[in-house]
């Protein structure tokens, strides 16, 4: 079934055209992604798409019976609102019906009224008309896993990691087909990240998204869709597949241009000598040649690259001694005792040219072991010795600009006129700009103008200035687009200095750091030598021993309940209205899903590779679930 139908889409940027005759389509179940540099338009694309923009030309037909879900980059909310009012403000009579059903269990849990009763009875009673006990399930486990808990929460609370958590979880919650995300791993946690992927892979709901994430879009999509030169050009695959196919027409291309170069050496000859044009042929052959010479010819897309000049560590770098970092627990104020450890007692000698990630669930403390470390912050106890000719860079995750009605040129000339580059050459701040991607116009386009991408990479250029050897670097990943990304990527790999970074890539974080620091619950850091694709598979593994030994030892806790139960009062269960409910749709999902494994036995030994690979692919799916839904079955057992 057809979910989006764009036809002739064009929209005029601040210069010039962001896109123009955008013409695709997207049917029920495809993952496309929309990838492109910095400033080309993708989100502004995207938001066309979501009706937030109206096109300057063409249209935008959504399925009606679909409905659609926008993740706008910076979400919007109304800072009064709870977290329940922001998530649960979609039309959708469904989502309506559950946020009743969620407040008045609420309402019961704090005590039991004659009213109370009578509107959960005629609410469970629509719970069970719609249909609803598997998507009220569906929901919980969505807003549990990224860790939306307290639903009264003002949204003028929230940190900006939370915020887009929350803003996720409306879309992911929504009752439509179609999604369309922009930059959704942005202030994700790895662990969130990497069940967003899964959920994305395995939903039947339509993707459209923009990410950076490489390893996600190999993951999830099924199509690229390259937004260039104003145009959009479908690849089918995934991101590895793109790449492939983007090197193979990049070099068909080069070769035709070289042999259309060739013969146009010969036709110039021959120009030269003016022909005679009365004849047909003659005509015919110069017309020819004109198109040829006028013709749009084939580009290398033009790089930049990242420079500086090297400055020599000293002996000693940067030391941490038994640092100590505490937070007041909830709204404790200033209250000692209620406090918890965000870093706790943690030394660490720098040595030279070490490259350092830093890993930790949101609210680790990842940033403040970084403020810590730069002077931003104090910590409780301990201290910090930076070394004599130690100069170091801080890039902020959210680097903010006190003028943004100055021009680009004039934010660095600020800083710096001129630039000596690591081979002895200077450059003027205009032309160290263009080296980084800053070229023509948007040399003297104020700062506000700019995406979000090209702001963040004009911080690092100004950055870049102070001629650092030791780069901090508080995610650094977005909002730049893949190129970029790349770019970044080698200039590190190749800095001599020292490198501290916090990064939610892990395809970044694979390839340009090889020790991790683990940010632990307890506030103890811990050291991991390794890439953080590494870890995270360790992790997983650790996981999933430990859940194996718990559900283990609680199915022996259960069964000793049960029995002691059982003797007070008859073997009746205490359970809720909806918990027995939910019961009875577990126990009918768990047989229907264990019918439904054993009859993709036989496909997953088919000799038809893609039969047995669809099949295979099923029963990892099943298989998941079906941990999901023993774990949740065995926790209403025991009730």
């Amino acid at each position: 079934m057809n979910i989006l139908s764009i036809n002739n889409l064009a929209k005029i940027g601040r210069e010039k055209p962001l896109f123009t005759g955008v013409t695709f389509g997207l049917d029920e179940g495809d993952k496309a992604a929309l990838i492109g540099r910095n400033g080309g338009g993708k989100s502004t694309l995207l938001a066309t798409v979501a009706g937030v923009l109206q096109p300057d030309e063409g249209e935008v037909t959504i399925n009606k019976s679909s409905g659609v879900s926008f993740l706008a980059q910076n979400p919007e909310f109304n800072s009064s609102d709870t977290i329940r009012t922001h998530i649960f403000k979609s039309k959708s009579p469904k989502l309506e019906t559950i946020r009743k059903y969620n407040e008045i269990c609420e309402k019961m849990e704090n005590g039991l009224s004659a009213s109370v009763q009578a509107d959960f009875d005629a609410i469970t009673l629509q719970m069970e008309k719609g249909d609803l006990w598997n998507y009220e399930s569906q929901v919980r486990s969505i807003l549990t896993v990224l860790g939306i808990g307290d639903m009264e929460r003002k949204m003028g609370e929230l940190s900006g990691g939370m915020i887009k958590k929350v803003a996720l979880a409306q879309v992911l919650v929504e009752d439509t087909k179609l999604l369309l995300l922009d930059e959704p791993t942005n202030h994700l946690d790895m662990t969130t990240i990497v069940w967003l992927q899964n959920y994305l892979a395995e939903t039947k709901r339509t993707v459209l998204m923009v990410t950076h994430d490489r390893y996600f879009l190999d993951a999830v999509c099924n199509n690229i869709y390259e937004l260039s030169r104003n145009s959009v050009k479908l690849y089918v695959g995934n991101y590895s597949t793109y790449l492939e196919k983007k090197t193979t027409e990049a070099e068909i291309e080069a070769n035709t241009e070289r042999r259309i170069e060739s013969v146009l050496r010969v036709e110039r000859d021959w120009l030269m000598r003016g022909p005679c044009a009365r004849g047909t042929k003659a005509k015919a052959r110069i017309q020819r040649d004109m198109a040829l010479i006028n013709r749009e010819k084939f580009q290398s897309d033009r790089g930049f690259t990242f420079e500086v000049a090297g400055r020599r560590l000293g002996g000693k770098i940067l030391e941490l001694h038994r640092i100590t970092k505490n937070y007041p627990k909830g709204f404790a104020g200033d209250d000692k005792k209620n406090v918890s450890p965000v870093l706790r007692d943690f030394s660490y000698t720098f040595n030279k040219g070490e490259k350092i990630g830093v890993f930790g669930d949101n609210g680790s403390g990842k940033s403040t072991l970084l403020n810590i470390i730069t002077g931003e912050i104090q910590p409780d106890s301990g201290s910090v010795v930076v070394g004599e000719n130690t100069v170091i860079a801080y890039y902020r995750q959210n680097p903010v600009f006190k003028d943004m009605d100055i021009s680009v040129l004039e934010y660095v000339k600020e800083a710096a006129e001129v630039m000596r580059m690591n081979s002895g050459a200077t450059l003027s701040a205009g032309q160290f700009l263009e080296q980084f991607g800053f070229e023509g116009k948007i040399l003297h386009s104020p700062v506000g103008t700019l995406s979000g991408g090209e702001r963040k990479r004009l911080f690092l250029v100004r950055l870049l200035l102070s001629n650092p050897n030791f780069l901090i670097l508080d995610e650094p990943t977005n909002d730049f687009d893949i190129f970029t990304m790349n770019i970044l990527e080698n200039f590190l790999m190749g800095f001599s200095g020292c490198l501290l970074i916090v990064s939610h890539d892990r395809y970044f974080m694979d390839k340009v750091a090889d020790t991790m620091f683990i940010l632990e619950d307890s506030g103890e850091v811990s050291g991991f030598v390794g890439k953080c694709s590494e870890y995270i598979d360790l992790r997983e593994e650790k996981k999933r021993e430990a859940e194996e030994e718990r559900r283990s030892q609680k199915a022996k806790e259960n069964a000793e309940e049960k029995k002691s139960q059982e003797k007070k009062d008859g073997g009746q269960k205490k359970l809720s209205y909806a918990q027995k409910k939910e019961l009875e749709n577990l126990e009918t999902e768990i047989m229907e899903l264990e019918d439904e494994q054993h009859s993709l036995e036989d496909d997953m030994a088919s000799a038809d590779y893609s039969v047995s690979s669809r099949a295979g692919e099923r029963y990892r799916t099943i298989s998941k679930r079906l941990e999901e839904a023993y774990a949740r079955w065995e926790e209403l057992q025991t009730v």
